[in-house]
């Protein structure tokens, strides 16, 4: 099955790449030479970058934010994140990132991603998201608008 590159994917889409249910968005994209290491593998650096940037694309997609306006865009800072890899993945391949958001607090939230590759889940990761005010030093409460978009992915709250 081939899938429209850089293209937000959503439903049937994720199911005919092998993507399992709670996953609502993800994103389609293809292996570039640069993302490749000594090993003619992608480089295990480069799989934080696709979910940066898939996170991006899913705050824009739910519309979390302004991200038009210089200034407007909420401050989400990345706690911490692990990534556990299980397939390689090299040039040329074609693979989906999906994500959601899995868990949340007051302030702070834990993202979930997968990749794919052909149906087969080639690394998961998991991340921890505050928001915080301009200062960079102060937590923000999640706005209910951001919650009820969480909550659309089957997150967890407090209590």
């Amino acid at each position: 099955m081939t899938f429209p590159l850089l293209t937000p994917l959503t439903g049937e889409a994720l199911r005919g790449a092998g993507v399992p249910a709670p996953f609502r968005l993800g994103q389609a994209d293809r292996v570039r030479f640069r993302e490749l290491d000594v090993l003619d593998h992608v480089n295990n650096a480069v799989y934080l970058s696709w979910f940066e940037t898939f996170r991006i694309d899913y705050f824009r997609h739910f519309q979390i934010g302004d991200y038009t306006t210089p200034g407007a865009r909420p401050v989400f800072v990345l706690k911490g994140v692990s990534v556990d890899y299980r397939a390689p993945l090299y040039l040329e391949d074609v693979y989906v990132v999906a994500g959601r958001v899995r868990a949340y607090r007051r302030t702070s939230f834990t993202m979930e991603y997968g990749v794919w590759r052909d149906g087969r889940l080639c690394a998961t990761s998991e991340a921890v998201i505050c928001l915080m005010e301009a200062d960079f030093t102060t937590k923000k409460p999640l706005p209910e608008s951001t919650l009820e978009v969480f909550r659309a992915d089957g997150a967890n709250g407090p209590g």
